[in-house]
């Protein structure tokens, strides 16, 4: 028995994603793409030891904490996925190679070695559809309403790549529409104690990204995609810290965002 296509998920796995505080009251909808490293029951470990699975190929480290207590703190929205992007990542299109990356920061991922067709429709149509159909019958829903929706993607990076030290302590990127997100940045670089990337450590790109594109560009709302280090997300405190800064933010700029 399973809730999911084809089986993949068996009957007392957790779903694609969970969606809470649906009817919350703010404009802002949340989305946390990378919020978990769980790998579905079937597909073992993925040949991954526990630290490789513990770790940033997996998931983004404290980015679902964030985004739940800044849905909270703002009464918003927050839709999160429910496994690990290394089973199938929910910000890439799935025609893009990291779709289901075979390698992964040097790391090979056994499990995902060799997927023919079927295998890699059977990881879409359990995971990346249902978590993309969420968002988009959540702004369906607000938008037949008469709701105005503003987009907010919670993400963490990794304090280095390649052996090369990243400076910022969070990063705020967008591309067609600068709206929410220079204002966030403006907000958020006021505190001279923060490195602010505009763009960095990542840019949105067609090959690189599909929620903001998807759910932000194509509808026309505004929207921003928010990256922190994530060794500033290692304690809980920390985490808390981080969602009552970005709510600050934002409380402080929703006048003049344009929304």
């Amino acid at each position: 028995m399973s809730d999911a296509p084809g089986g993949f998920l068996a009957a007392d796995e957790p779903p694609a994603c969970d969606i809470i505080n649906a009817a919350g009251s703010s404009d802002a909808v949340l989305v946390c793409d990378h919020a978990s490293n769980r790998i579905p029951r079937r597909l073992g470990s993925l040949g991954l030891d526990p630290d490789e699975r513990a770790a940033h190929i997996a998931w983004d480290p404290g980015a679902s904490v964030v985004a739940e207590q800044l849905a909270d703190l703002l009464d918003a929205p927050l839709v999160r996925s429910g496994y690990s992007r290394l089973v199938i990542d929910c910000n890439r299109p799935l025609n893009s190679a990291e779709s289901i990356a075979s390698h992964s920061a040097g790391i090979a991922i056994p499990g995902n070695q060799g997927l023919d067709t079927r295998d890699r429709n059977a990881r879409a149509e359990a995971l990346f559809r249902p978590y993309h159909h969420a968002i988009a019958r959540l702004l369906d829903r607000r938008a037949a309403a008469g709701r105005p929706s503003v987009l907010l993607s919670i993400h963490s990076f990794t304090p280095a790549l390649n052996g090369i030290a990243r400076p910022w302590h969070v990063g705020i990127s967008y591309r067609q529409d600068a709206r929410l997100a220079i204002d966030l940045l403006n907000a958020l670089a006021a505190d001279t104690d923060l490195c602010v990337g505009r763009n960095t450590p990542y840019a949105i790109t067609d090959e690189t990204d599909y929620t903001i594109p998807a759910h932000g560009e194509r509808r026309g709302i505004a929207h921003a995609l928010i990256e922190i280090r994530q060794d500033g997300l290692a304690l809980a405190a920390d985490a808390t810290a981080w969602a009552r800064r970005l709510h600050r933010c934002y409380v402080r700029i929703k006048p003049g965002a344009g929304i």
